[in-house]
C-alpha cells in the first residue's frame, strides 16, 4: 500500500512543502548582479516560487535523451543542462520535450519515424521514473501534477516538416499526446516559411492555413517560434484559438530573425496568445550576438568545426552533439540575468503582462545567462521580477499562469468546433495530404 494514503491531509501538506522547500534550497546559484543578494527578498521568492506553476515550454534534452538513452537520472552528460535533480530545484512544474526533428529526415527520409522514437523516449522516461514524472496532456493535467508534486512531462513538435505534409499524421501525433507544433524550424518546409529559411511560399501555403485550422479543431498550440513575419501574420489572421511563441524574445532588444518585432507582438496579444521567452544569450544580448560572429571566425575554431563537419557528414545526429561539445569548448562571454528579464520586461510594456512566459530552449543552445543557465536556476527569475517589482500575481502569471490560460482557452475552442461534422450532419472537408 501506498505509505502517502496512510498520511493525514495535514501531514501530506507539511511533507510537500518541506520536500519543495528543500528542492529550492539546494539551488547553489549565485545571482550575477553588483550588489549582493537581499536575503529577505530572496526568501520571499522562494516562497512565491513555491506556491507557482512553473512551466517551461520549450527543453531539446529529448535529443540526447534518444540519442544516448540519458534517462535524466544523475548528471547530465555534458554540455546538457537538464536532469530530474535539476527539475526539481529549480521548482519545476511542467516541461515540454521538444520533438527536434532535423530537415536531415526530410531530405533522406525518416522525419516521421524520428518524430515517433522521440515521443517514446518521453513516455520511457515517465515510466522509469514514476515518482518524479507524469505525462500530462491538458491544463488541468498540470494543475494536478502541482497538487501530486510531480513534474508534468508534455510534448511539443519543432518543425512542421515532422508532419510529412499529412494532416492524418498531424493527428495520430495528437492523439500520442503532442500539445504543439512549431510551424518550422531555421529550415522553410513545402508549407510555410522560416524566419532563417527561404522565403518561397509569401507565409503560409493554402495547405499551411490547413494545417493552422486543424490544430485548432484538435486542441493542438500552433507555435509561432522560428517563422517568418508573413507566416506569423498570416496564422493571426485565420487562427481561432490563441498562439504561443514557444521560444522567442523581443526583437527590439535584439534584431536577430527569431525575435519577435512590436508589431507582431501586440497582435498576439489582441488574439490573446503568450509569447515565451528564449534564454539563449545570442538571442538576448547584442554583445553575445558579435562574440558568435567572432567565435565563428576563429581558424581555431572553424578548423576544428570544418574537421567535424567532415567526420560526420552522414551523421547528423552525432555532428550536432560534437557541435555542441565544440561549442563549450569556446564559450560566449558571460551575459548577465538582467538582459533576459530586460526581455521580459519589454514584453510586458508592449504585449501586456497576460501575455509573456518561459521557454528556455536549454539543451538547445549553448550559451545562457549568468543565473539562468540550466533549469535548476528558475528561481532566480523570480528573485530578479522582484527586484523589478512585480507583484506575486504578476509573477506567476509568467512563471506559468499565462501560458495555462492560453492552453485551456485552445482546448475549449477546440470542444466548440464541430469535430468535422457540418450542419447538415455530413462530414466536412478538412484536408488531404500534399
Amino acid at each position: 500500500m501506498n505509505r502517502r494514503k496512510l498520511l493525514s491531509c495535514a501531514a501530506l501538506v507539511a511533507l510537500l512543502f518541506l520536500s519543495i522547500s528543500h528542492a529550492l534550497s539546494q539551488t547553489q546559484t549565485s545571482i550575477t548582479t553588483q550588489e549582493p543578494r537581499d536575503e529577505k527578498l530572496w526568501r520571499k521568492a522562494q516562497e512565491i516560487h513555491r506556491r507557482a506553476i512553473v512551466i517551461d515550454t520549450h527543453n531539446d534534452v529529448t535529443t540526447p535523451m534518444v540519442n544516448d538513452d540519458y534517462d535524466l537520472s544523475g548528471t547530465p552528460p555534458v554540455p546538457y543542462r537538464t536532469s530530474l535533480e535539476r527539475m526539481r530545484q529549480g521548482g519545476m512544474t511542467a516541461e515540454f520535450f521538444s520533438l527536434y526533428v532535423k530537415p536531415f529526415y526530410v531530405t533522406k527520409g525518416g522525419a516521421v519515424r524520428r518524430t515517433l522514437d522521440m515521443i517514446d523516449t518521453v513516455y520511457r522516461a515517465a515510466e522509469r521514473h514514476p515518482n518524479d514524472l507524469v505525462m500530462a496532456y491538458s491544463a488541468a493535467d498540470i494543475r494536478n501534477a502541482k497538487r501530486q508534486n510531480k513534474i508534468a512531462a508534455l510534448m511539443g513538435i519543432e518543425g512542421g516538416h515532422a508532419i510529412g505534409n499529412s494532416l492524418a499524421t498531424l493527428r495520430e501525433f495528437y492523439r500520442l499526446g503532442v500539445r504543439y507544433m512549431t510551424l518550422t524550424w531555421n529550415n522553410t518546409n513545402d508549407w510555410a516559411d522560416a524566419g532563417r529559411g527561404e522565403k518561397l511560399h509569401n507565409g503560409l501555403t493554402d495547405f499551411g492555413k490547413e494545417v493552422v485550422r486543424e490544430m485548432n479543431r484538435l486542441g493542438m498550440l500552433v507555435d509561432v517560434s522560428h517563422v517568418s513575419d508573413k507566416t506569423m501574420s498570416d496564422v493571426l489572421d485565420i487562427s481561432s484559438a490563441p498562439i504561443v511563441a514557444t521560444h522567442s524574445s523581443a526583437r527590439a532588444l535584439n534584431d536577430v530573425p527569431r525575435n519577435i518585432p512590436d508589431d507582431l507582438l501586440r497582435r498576439i496579444a489582441k488574439n490573446g496568445g503568450v509569447v515565451q521567452v528564449n534564454f539563449y544569450t545570442a538571442f538576448l544580448d547584442t554583445k553575445a550576438v558579435a562574440a558568435n560572429a567572432e567565435r565563428n571566425r576563429n581558424p581555431q575554431y572553424k578548423a576544428l568545426s570544418d574537421e567535424i563537419t567532415a567526420k560526420y557528414k552522414d551523421d547528423p545526429e552525432r555532428l550536432s552533439e560534437e557541435e555542441d561539445k565544440l561549442d563549450a569548448q569556446f564559450p560566449l562571454p558571460p551575459t548577465p540575468i538582467s538582459v533576459l528579464i530586460d526581455h521580459i520586461d519589454h514584453i510586458v510594456k508592449v504585449a501586456g503582462i497576460d501575455h509573456v512566459g518561459l521557454g528556455a530552449d536549454f539543451d538547445g543552445a549553448d550559451s545562457m545567462p549568468e543565473g539562468a543557465k540550466d533549469v535548476s536556476m528558475f528561481p532566480n527569475i523570480t528573485y530578479e521580477l522582484l527586484k523589478r517589482g512585480y507583484s506575486e500575481r504578476d509573477i506567476r502569471k509568467i512563471l506559468g499562469e499565462n501560458f495555462l490560460r492560453v492552453f485551456a482557452e485552445a482546448e475549449r475552442v477546440a470542444r466548440k468546433k464541430s469535430r468535422n461534422i457540418s450542419g447538415d450532419g455530413s462530414l466536412r472537408r478538412i484536408g488531404t495530404t500534399k
